[in-house]
Formats: structure tokens, C-alpha cells, sequence
């Protein structure tokens, strides 16, 4: 290899890339071909030197990526990703096809995570690096690579864009169109394999007379490391040693400096231990939309043009109409044939060798799309950038959790996947409960795989509805999460101990109860228990009671579908409702607009609670299994009264002067539809409430409190309480018509559209005009005077089949 023979000089063969280029990528195939190195040198971490042969096994795919990270702060880390099109990625898979060594020459990640320790910015590799989120691959940083997603640095930290340069050069204003042109439709060099690197070597050099280092000085210290990497292989291997790194790398290399000059400036830099290990990426994560990927705007794309070097645009145009009529739409083979010929003729038009994506996306938005960019999303979400996952082999390097999590998966059957799906779970099969777990104790970690998600067409405790996709970056989790166990139930436990205890207020506390039912972890439950009790009893802000009681009377449910005891919760929840009976009519007094909306929310959600907290309470409540299934719940022993003393509490709130309209109109509502108070009494407190000695703007609170919130049926229905609405609201001072009018827009605009209308058609007609000493709905259209018992019953055999019931029990729940 050494000497003038195929078109290179002596030294080292230096092959400047495109990080993630296809073109490039073929052009370093071809050239280690012609040159047939000793040993090849790959720009990156050679912490992970050992993780190399690893490429070969068949269980590896790309897109994969190196992920380093510091052993002390797990979180602190570094991608190097790498997909089937990438140069690097290339050049190992050739030297281990040939049995030649490779080595990793760029500055270690021990030094590059220690230097973003430290960094100002938080930098570690020049893109762009989400709060708590990992950094990108310092390979993408190279300006030889695509440009990066972060804004540009100001000052003396400008970094040039070479392929902008170049392309402005060549008269481009598109960067990518160039590269395409210059580079992907232009092969390999079959004369000469290096004639490309050379010229892009050339390229390079300029552009560094011109504008230096690009402002970067990490890129002096790099170069430095990497120079005295290719210095030790030759003197191992002579010149027989062939370099793939960023082009704009090159010319640095290519210089001749002192070796002490070089040391120089490796000399006092951080150091931090470090671990390497391959994670799977996806082409979603290399796409420059995803906000820190190594800045390619059409990984799909590049991946196809690596994939298909024959008949490009053919093979990519029949992808399109595959992937339409999976989506049902029509596409035939005239389509495609008459898509290849319009993108053909653009690029003719445009002056390019081959049609790129711009000429293709044109054909098919015509052709296919018949002008809409509608149908054209789909095919730049699914097919330009893709939702492709890379896989790794079990014998990559793991941390503990990650491995048992690896098993976990397998053995629920629950497969990480890029692409977004949601998963439904039916928590009565044991394989649902085990998925349900792990991903409740995932997500306690900050794992977050999955997301819960409302259920459709089933409001039972028995299911849940997940929504799942698996990013790369939560393989960073997992190591985070490795410093709490070695298992994901051992640390899931230790981290809901550690967050009861460092809980900031009383309401985290139930929300980790909760979390602790959810994820099924009975060694964590009694430590989070005991700090629960301690806070409550120390806590006198009924507002801070109020928003705990919910979250830890739900949590009792979920022991009924899961069989977890909740005997302990159960005591818990009842003290925190019986402290919220006696703070809140005090703490309901002398409260602005504001806080008392505030209040009102609190009661709401108090009623909820003690409504759930009696059902838990009582016997047989433990089996929810399915809808209607179970005994009947009833009082518990020494609970059966909460929800009368929370009915008092009601009472006393709707009669006290001093407390908020918007309060006591809410807690006459509640009595009212807990059939603790008539509707001649509701009446009665509406038209005192409404009488022209209260103010109009306390008035309007009440009327918001008692109808808010969905009342708009209780106003259809009985015609007296919207006609003393109806009479107040007529009888408004001018001057006070204004203020009131915002609150009771706010009030009516929340009733569903059919409910206003007809409201509307009942004030219309005159409503209030029958009112009495009695309720009554008679002249109402389409409501009878009373109930119609032969209609009622035509609903029985309905309710019979949704519900699962014989007649018996359906006569129960009527009961």
C-alpha cells in the first residue's frame, strides 16, 4: 500500500467522511478494498475498542449506538450512533470480515465527559443537550457532518458549516442537493477508489485556511489525541494503516507536528471512569427533526440509497406505493411508472445527475398525492425517516437492571418498539398484571417506556390502555436507575422509600402510595405508609388534606383487581377524611374569588373521596374483577358513617353566611343529587340566595357553585329552579349586569351544546311560569308529569347483556 500506487501518497491512507453517508460510506468500502490496510483507525471512543467485535455477531443490526457514561453520574453520557449507512460503521465490518484490526482513535470518553463536567453550557459535544437528557455523539459534532440542530454559538465560538460553504460555492442553496449531487449520484471513483477523498481532502484544507479550527478549540485537542493514535500504528504497522474520520479532520492529520506539541495539549485534562456498551438507536433519533440527532434530515432515505445503489428511484417509488396501500389508498402500477418518469424529468430540468428526494417527494405529491402534502406526511414519517429500531446482541455489556429487564421483557412477551403503539391490558390475565407491573415500576424510576392512557369502551379498575414506544435515550435511564438495584423490582422499592421519605409535601406522598399499589411493591408500601401518617398528623392545612384524600382513596381501589391488602391505607385514608370534616368549614371563611374556586375544587373531589372511601370500606369489596361482579359494597367496620358526617359537613357549609356563594351553591348541589335534600328546600335556598337584598355578584357565585359543572340537566328538568335563575337574572341592576354576566357565561358556556339549546328553548317558552309550592315538569316538551314505568322497562333487557346479569342481580343494582 505504500508508495504513489493507486492514485494516493505515502503515509497513512486518510479517509475523510460524511458521518451517516451512504456515499461515503460505498467510497470507504471501495477505497479499503483497493488499499487493503493492516489496520484500520475509526473515529471514536477506544474505551470501546472491546465492543468492536461485538458488529459481527448476527444479532447485532444497525442502527445501533455506542453509549458511554460516567460510572458515578450514569446520567452524564455520550452517544456515538452508528447506522448500516454510516462510514464507520462500514469500516468495521470490513476489517472484521477480513480479520483486520480495528481501533477507535478519537479523544476518550473518560476525557469527554469529564470536559462537559465542566463545561458552562453543559456541552458536551456541540449539539444541542435537553435538560437531564443525554448528549449527542461527539462524532456529530465534526462540521464535516451534517449541521446540527443547536442554535449556532456566538463570538469566537462560530463554527463554520463546510457543505454550506461548498455548496454556495458551487452555486447551491441547499447543502444537501450538493452533497447529493457531488457525492451519491456520482459512485465511487471506479478508476480511481480515492479520487473522492481527495478531493474532498483539498476541500478541506481550504476551508481550514480560511477559517481556521471553526472556533472550537476541543477540535485542537482531539486532533492532537488522534494524530498520536495514527503515529503508534505506524510504527506497528509502517503506512499500511488506512484513518476514517470527518473530513474535516484531515487536514489536521495530514500536518506534521512534534509529538511534544501534541502531549502539550493533551496535558491536565479531566478524567472521569467511564463504561461503553452498544444500545440499539433508530432512525428517528438520526433525523435532525428529533432535536439532538446526529443531523441528517432523511435517514430513510439514505438508508434506501445505501441499500438500493441499482435503480434508486424505482425501488423507492414502489416502497411509496406499498406503504399506500397499506393504507387503502389506490395506487396502481401506472402510478409508479408515471412517478419515475415526472422525477426523471425534474431532475433533467434541474440540471442534477438523478432525481434526489426533492425530485421524487414532487413526483409523488403529483402523481400519487394528486397535489395534497396530506398523504406525503405519511410518507416522510413512516419511509424518509423511519421508524426502524436497531437490535443488540444479550452478550453486549449491560448494567444488572438493564439485564433484568432484557429478561423481563422476553418473558411477558413485551418487545421494545420505535415505532408508537398502544397496548391494552386486562389485569384479571396474569400476563397483563406482569406487563401492568413492569411498567408501573418502570415509570416510578423515570423509565418512562410507557404512558397510561384513558381505556375505550371500558371504565373498569380490571383494564388499562398503555401507549408505548422505546427511545433510545432510556437506555440512559436504566443506568441512572442501576444505582437502586439490580432488578427492577429491588430498585423500583428502594427509589419509592427514598422518594417517601425526601417527599416535599403530603400529597407526593399519596401520589407514591399509589405508585407503590400500582407497581405491586409490598416491601415499599409500609415505609411509604409510615411517613403518609407522620405527615398527615402533621399537617394542619386543610387544602394540603383535601388534595391527599383522592389520590390515597383511589389507591384503595387498585387493591381490589391486584388482591393487595390495603387494611393499613384504609385507616390512613379515613383519619385524613375525618381531619378534612373538621378543618373545612373554618378554613371555607373569608375567602377571595380565587381561593374560593380553589376550595370548591377541594370539595368536589372530598365528595369523590368519601364516596370511594365507603365502598373500600365495606365487605366485599375486594372483587372488582368485572363489571357488576361481587358483592354489594357497604359500610366498613368503624367507617360506616363517614358519609354522613360528611353530609353534616355539607349542611353547615350551605347554611354559613360567611363562607364563599360559590361554596355553599356547590354543597346544596351535592346534598340535592345525594337525595339528602329536596328539591322544595333546593328551592327555597336558590330564591333566598336570589333575592334582591344579596348581591348581585354573590348571587351569581351560588348560581355557579349549585349548576356548575354539568347542572345544565337539573335546570332542564326542573323548571322552577331555572325559572328563579331566569326571574334573578331579569331583575339585574344595569351597573351590576356586566360584572355578573362573565360568570355566568363561564357557568352555561361548559353545558354540552343540546343542553343550551334546550335551556334556550325553555326561556323562551317562559319558564318559572308554573312555578308553586311544588316541583313540577308538566308542560315541558318531551317530559312526562312522572315516571313512565312501561318505558323504563324496555331498558331492562339492554342493561341485562351489557351488564353480564341475570334478573336477579339487575333487580339488585335497580334496587
Amino acid at each position: 500500500m505504500a508508495g504513489t500506487e493507486g492514485g494516493r501518497g505515502a503515509g497513512p491512507l486518510l479517509l475523510g467522511v460524511r458521518h451517516h453517508g451512504p456515499g461515503s460510506a460505498r467510497a470507504v468500502r471501495a477505497a479499503l478494498d483497493a488499499a487493503r490496510p493492516r489496520v484500520v483507525l475509526i473515529e471514536g471512543p477506544p474505551e470501546a475498542d472491546v465492543l468492536i467485535p461485538l458488529a459481527a455477531d448476527e444479532d447485532m443490526r444497525p442502527p445501533v449506538a455506542l453509549l458511554g457514561h460516567a460510572v458515578d453520574e450514569p446520567g452524564r453520557s455520550a452517544f456515538w450512533p452508528l447506522a448500516e449507512f454510516s462510514p464507520e460503521w462500514v469500516a468495521i465490518r470490513w476489517a472484521l470480515e477480513r480479520e483486520v484490526p480495528a481501533r477507535f482513535i478519537d479523544l476518550p470518553a473518560a476525557h469527554t465527559l469529564a470536559w462537559g463536567k465542566d463545561d458552562a453550557e453543559g456541552e458536551l459535544t456541540g449539539e444541542e443537550q435537553p435538560p437531564d437528557l443525554t448528549a449527542e455523539t461527539p462524532t456529530a459534532e465534526d462540521p464535516s457532518s451534517e449541521s446540527s440542530s443547536a442554535p449556532e454559538p456566538s463570538g469566537s465560538d462560530l463554527r463554520v458549516d463546510p457543505l454550506a460553504v461548498l455548496a454556495e460555492a458551487a452555486g447551491y442553496d441547499d447543502p444537501e442537493r450538493w452533497w447529493e449531487d457531488v457525492v451519491e449520484h456520482r459512485g465511487v471513483g471506479e478508476r480511481d477508489a480515492f479520487a473522492p477523498f481527495t478531493a474532498l481532502e483539498e476541500a478541506m484544507g481550504a476551508l481550514r485556511e480560511t477559517y481556521g479550527v471553526g472556533g472550537h478549540e476541543r477540535d485542537l485537542v482531539r486532533e492532537a489525541y488522534m494524530r498520536l493514535q495514527v503515529r503508534a500504528a505506524q510504527r506497528e504497522f509502517e503506512d499500511d494503516v488506512a484513518v476514517v474520520c470527518g473530513a474535516w479532520h484531515v487536514p489536521a492529520l495530514r500536518r506534521r507536528t512534534a509529538v511534544a506539541a501534541d502531549r502539550a495539549l493533551l496535558k491536565g485534562l479531566p478524567k472521569v471512569k467511564v463504561d461503553l456498551t452498544w444500545v440499539p438507536w433508530t432512525h428517528r433519533r438520526l433525523s435532525r427533526a428529533s432535536g439532538y440527532g446526529a443531523g441528517i434530515d432523511s435517514p430513510g432515505w439514505y438508508g434506501h440509497l445505501f441499500g438500493a445503489p441499482d435503480r434508486p428511484v424505482e425501488r423507492w417509488m414502489t416502497k411509496v406505493a406499498g406503504l399506500f396501500r397499506e393504507e387503502d389508498r389506490i395506487v396502481s402500477p401506472a402510478h409508479v411508472i408515471e412517478a419515475v418518469r415526472l422525477a426523471e424529468t425534474l431532475a433533467v430540468m434541474r440540471g442534477r445527475p438523478l432525481p434526489g428526494l426533492g425530485e421524487t417527494t414532487d413526483a409523488v405529491r403529483a402523481v400519487m398525492c394528486e397535489g395534497s402534502d396530506i398523504p406525503l406526511a405519511l410518507v416522510r414519517d413512516r419511509l424518509v425517516v423511519g421508524d426502524v429500531l436497531g437490535e443488540v446482541p444479550p452478550g453486549a455489556p449491560a448494567v444488572p437492571l438493564q439485564r433484568d429487564l432484557d429478561r423481563s421483557q422476553r418473558r411477558l412477551r413485551i418487545k421494545p418498539e420505535a415505532l408508537e403503539r398502544e397496548l391494552e391490558l386486562d389485569l384479571r390475565k396474569e400476563t397483563d398484571a406482569g406487563r401492568s407491573r413492569l411498567l408501573h415500576r418502570l415509570r416510578l424510576l423515570g423509565i418512562d417506556w410507557g404512558e397510561p392512557t384513558a381505556s375505550r369502551g371500558s371504565t373498569g379498575t380490571f383494564r388499562e390502555t398503555w401507549r408505548l414506544r422505546w427511545e433510545p435515550e432510556l437506555a440512559v435511564r436504566v443506568a441512572e436507575a442501576g444505582v437502586w438495584g439490580t432488578t427492577v423490582l429491588t430498585a423500583a422499592t428502594a427509589k419509592a422509600e427514598a422518594d417517601a421519605i425526601g417527599a416535599p409535601g403530603l400529597a407526593d406522598v399519596t401520589a407514591l402510595a399509589e405508585h407503590c399499589l400500582l407497581a405491586e411493591l409490598p416491601d415499599a408500601l409500609p415505609v411509604v405508609m409510615k411517613v403518609l401518617a407522620d405527615r398527615a398528623a402533621l399537617d394542619t392545612d386543610v387544602g394540603h388534606l383535601a388534595q391527599a384524600l383522592p389520590a390515597l382513596v383511589r389507591s384503595l381501589r387498585y387493591g381490589d383487581v391486584r388482591g393487595t391488602d390495603t387494611g393499613a391505607l384504609t385507616e390512613v385514608a379515613a383519619g385524613l377524611a375525618e381531619r378534612v370534616f373538621v378543618g373545612l368549614p373554618p378554613a371555607c371563611a373569608a375567602l377571595d374569588a380565587d381561593a374560593a374556586e380553589e376550595m370548591r375544587r377541594h370539595v368536589d373531589a372530598v365528595h369523590g373521596a368519601v364516596a370511594l372511601l365507603g365502598d373500600a370500606s365495606g365487605p366485599g369489596h375486594g372483587d372488582t374483577s368485572a363489571p357488576g361482579q361481587g358483592d354489594a359494597p357497604g359500610p366498613g367496620p368503624g367507617h360506616g358513617d363517614l358519609r354522613d358526617r360528611w353530609r353534616a359537613v355539607l349542611r353547615t357549609l350551605s347554611a354559613r353566611d360567611t363562607i364563599p356563594g360559590v361554596i355553599r351553591g356547590r354543597a346544596v348541589r351535592l346534598l340535592l343529587d345525594e337525595g339528602e335534600l329536596g328539591a322544595d328546600e333546593a328551592a327555597r335556598l336558590m330564591g333566598l340566595v336570589l333575592s334582591p337584598g344579596t348581591p348581585p355578584a354573590d348571587a351569581a357565585a351560588w348560581i355557579e357553585g349549585f349548576v356548575g359543572g354539568g347542572g345544565g340537566l337539573l335546570l332542564v328538568h326542573d323548571e322552577r329552579l331555572l325559572g328563579l335563575v331566569d326571574a334573578w337574572l331579569t331583575r339585574v341592576p344595569a351597573e351590576a349586569f356586566t360584572d355578573v354576566l362573565p360568570l355566568l357565561r363561564r357557568t352555561f358556556s361548559s353545558y354540552e351544546p343540546g343542553v343550551r339549546r334546550t335551556l334556550g328553548e325553555l326561556v323562551r317558552r317562559g319558564p318559572g311560569k308554573q312555578v308553586g309550592t311544588t316541583a313540577t315538569v308538566a308542560g315541558i316538551p318531551g317530559f312526562g308529569a312522572e315516571l313512565d314505568a312501561g318505558r323504563a322497562d324496555a331498558v331492562v333487557p339492554v342493561l341485562r347483556l351489557l351488564l353480564g346479569l341475570d334478573d336477579n342481580e339487575l333487580v339488585g343494582v335497580a334496587g
